[in-house]
């Protein structure tokens, strides 16, 4: 099989124009924020409930060691306010919660927080290892400070009086909703000013994004973090967040999550009447693709974690494991988020890194890639099994990417025609993967095991 790629490369030049037509969007508050796809890790995927200071500061620290990569957020996941994360109720949970119905780190879990201190002296801690600090809610309001009608600070209301108790999650039943009313703005002004007091810099908002979605309260959230005047990534979870909704959300976050919850598998077809959890390596391609006209600096359609490496001690979903994914898949799955310009948040746990995992997450190329691309699509013109991927940087020295995955259960090889046109008739050409420089000359032969991939840099 022979393909030709002098159209595929212009494919990016023609998303630039249609996603151009995004940025006449009115500007919302923080647009600046996030001007290139978040990079970072999340306790999420290796921990689940049960992050603890002493395990957080292990994985930051290694987080902090490959900084230069690009990696840059440390991101608490859901729990860290449960005094007993195996409780499986909130009362058995233990949720802490202070005076004015907020949730507050377990003392026993953050020591550091005593006194009144919240996060903020982990926040300082991981701003002192030159990263950023990040935490994840559930959407609405704890029923407990509901059902005690604590007070709302700064406000008249109490906690009550915002919620909507006919507004539960429907996969998780910790909290009520928020109305759309000034006390159900109130309650986010309060609660968000208290995070950002300690020194937030990435707020992950739970069951807003999909299932159900959520306008109002992510409206409501967006201004509370406005009012705040502190510079708050906000990213939208889960999905699959639907594209007539991208403007929508375009406008009040950095980051909305494009799937469901993505693990560690390479395929899984839905069943009708069934979710897409877990969302698998393969079915991530046409969602990437769809998405790409409407990316642009300070709005990154998100695939959700990357589920490498060790998955421990206690998960999300599913046992203690190592990855399911093989290492052609981790590979190929790297590839697709980075040449996407899907945000890179890593799930492994960092403290166990195998080599091949460190080998991924460390390869500059890959990361600078993700970060400096400023168009890139998928092509429909590829044989049976085989997707390719293109990107292009601006500026005065464009450099172009070739991404070619065989997605079949099969090896394949093919012969593939370099472009004549784009980058000036490029001199140099890099595989990126095998680090190596080859032959300019116009075409080379692919081979690709199962799930595989290679990836070229043209300049």
């Amino acid at each position: 099989m022979k393909l030709d790629l002098k159209f595929l490369l212009n494919l990016p030049r023609i998303a630039l124009l249609v996603s151009a037509a995004f940025t006449a969007l009115p500007m919302a508050h923080g647009q600046a924020l996030a001007p290139t796809p978040p990079m970072g890790w999340n306790s999420w995927d290796a921990y689940g409930l049960t992050i603890d200071e002493t395990d957080f500061k292990a994985n930051v620290s290694v987080l902090a060691g490959i900084r230069q990569f690009g990696w840059q957020y440390a991101v608490i996941d859901e729990g860290w306010y449960m005094a007993d994360p195996f409780g499986g109720t909130p009362e058995k949970e233990k949720f802490q919660l202070d005076a004015d119905g907020r949730l507050i780190p377990a003392l026993n879990r953050f020591p550091d927080a005593a006194n009144g201190a919240g996060l903020k002296p982990l926040a300082d801690w991981v701003h002192a290892q030159g990263l950023k600090f990040g935490i994840h809610l559930i959407r609405g309001v704890p029923r407990q400070s509901v059902r005690e009608k604590l007070p709302i600070a700064n406000s008249q209301f109490t906690a009550a009086d915002a919620a909507d108790t006919g507004d539960v999650c429907p996969w998780n039943e910790d909290n009520y909703g928020i109305r759309d009313n000034a006390a159900g703005q109130a309650w986010y002004d309060s609660m968000i000013a208290l995070y950002a007091s300690w020194g937030v810099d990435f707020l992950k908002v739970d069951c807003i994004s999909d299932h159900p979605y959520k306008p109002t309260e992510i409206r409501q959230i967006a201004e509370a973090i406005k009012k705040t005047g502190r510079p708050i990534v906000l990213s939208l979870s889960p999905g699959p967040t639907q594209l007539e909704h991208a403007a929508e959300v375009g406008q009040y976050a950095q980051m909305w999550r494009t799937s469901d919850d993505h693990w560690d598998v390479w395929s899984h077809v839905r069943k009708t009447g069934e979710s897409e959890f877990p969302m698998g390596t393969l079915q991530a391609f046409d969602r990437l693709a769809a998405w790409q006209p409407y990316i642009k600096p300070g709005n990154w359609p998100d695939d959700d974690m990357l589920p490498f490496g060790s998955l421990t001690p206690h998960p999300g979903w599913g046992e203690p494991r190592e990855s399911r994914l093989t290492h052609d898949e981790e590979r190929t799955e790297f590839t697709l988020w980075a040449i996407s310009r899907s945000p890179l948040i890593l799930g492994a746990n960092l403290t166990k890194l195998d080599d091949f995992t460190r080998s991924l997450i460390t390869n500059k190329d890959v990361t600078e890639m993700n970060q400096a691309i400023a168009g890139s699509s998928d092509s429909p013109a590829h044989g049976p099994g085989v997707r390719i991927w293109t990107a292009t940087t601006s500026g005065g020295h464009p450099k172009a990417y070739v991404a070619v995955f065989n997605v079949s259960d099969a090896a394949t090889q093919f012969d593939l025609a370099w472009p004549t046109s784009s980058v000036q008739q490029p001199k140099h050409v890099y595989d990126v993967w095998n680090k190596k420089e080859l032959p300019a000359t116009s075409r080379v032969l692919v081979k690709l095991a199962p799930h595989a991939c290679s990836l070229f840099r043209l300049d």
